[in-house]
């Protein structure tokens, strides 16, 4: 329910001294890292074959108190902007997270739930990172 003293006209009619909205196209996708250049589908090259591709990712589960759980992801490379991936996986699973600074491992995205398999599907399709650089971790 709008209320009188926050609004300009009624609920239910439209204003006509408003001029009318612009229909805008929807953004393009959020670019992870501004500084990464090659494309992440490309075939990897002799460049490519450095010790940095054979870096894992790991995705855990914690078990917290009763039937709650926590997800966390370790070991995505350092040019890449964690608060941009946190936003998009809270967005698409529905659930609240937080980037976490650990002393040995660097920064960790922790997600609320068992969100393994769709974390993992989703750096696959987003091209942060191949499949065969993956583990998943529990149970």
């Amino acid at each position: 329910m709008i209320f009188p003293r926050f609004s300009k006209a009624p609920a239910n009619s439209p204003n006509i001294h408003d001029p009318p909205r612009e229909v805008h196209a929807p953004s393009p996708p959020t670019d992870y890292c501004a500084a990464y250049t090659a494309n992440p589908f490309a075939d990897s090259n002799a460049e490519d074959s450095g010790a940095g591709t054979k870096e894992y990712v790991h995705v855990r589960i914690q078990q917290r108190n009763g039937r709650k759980s926590l997800t966390t992801v370790q070991g995505l490379k350092k040019e890449f902007s964690y608060s941009r991936i946190l936003k998009d996986l809270k967005k698409e699973f529905c659930c609240n997270g937080t980037v976490v600074q650990d002393p040995e491992l660097g920064q960790v995205i922790q997600l609320q739930g068992d969100q393994r398999k769709n974390v993992s599907t989703f750096l696959i399709q987003a091209g942060i990172v191949k499949k065969e650089q993956i583990k998943i971790h529990g149970f």
